[in-house]
């Protein structure tokens, strides 16, 4: 029975992305492992939320209107109660991914990205979490 067992059950993740597409395969399969979603589409969106009903875990889009990828990680992270980020992006470029990890993103995954390895992510992110270490 341990196989139906939903992995993310009462973590809140908030999915960040503007093509309507990806947030809603994005949303179903944290769903279907149990997490308590919530959507934005640009990046102030995202920021808000953050400050109003701090999620456990971002999955954020780089390119995204109003405010970049880089200007949500910026806000919300590096305080101490900061959520995951994990970091979805069609941008290849090293230099992109350096200074992602320089502003505190904790993946960060090149687009298109399989859901499976999505998720595998978010939950050894947050069991890592959990036990207090580092993924």
């Amino acid at each position: 029975m341990t196989d139906s067992k939903v992995r993310l059950e009462e973590v809140r993740v908030l999915i960040v992305d503007d093509d309507k597409d990806i947030l809603e395969s994005f949303e179903a399969a944290f769903q279907s492992e149990g997490a308590l979603t919530q959507t934005a589409m640009d990046g102030n969106e995202a920021v808000r939320i953050c400050h109003e009903d701090p999620p456990d875990i971002v999955i954020l889009d780089m390119m995204l209107p109003r405010r970049s990828g880089f200007l949500v990680l910026e806000k919300i992270k590096g305080h101490e109660d900061a959520p995951i980020v994990i970091m979805v992006t069609a941008n290849e470029g090293k230099r992109h991914q350096a200074y992602a990890e320089s502003l505190g993103v904790d993946r960060y995954l090149v687009k298109p990205v399989p859901l499976a390895q999505l998720l595998d992510t978010a939950v050894t992110l947050i069991e890592a979490e959990e036990a207090g270490q580092d993924a």
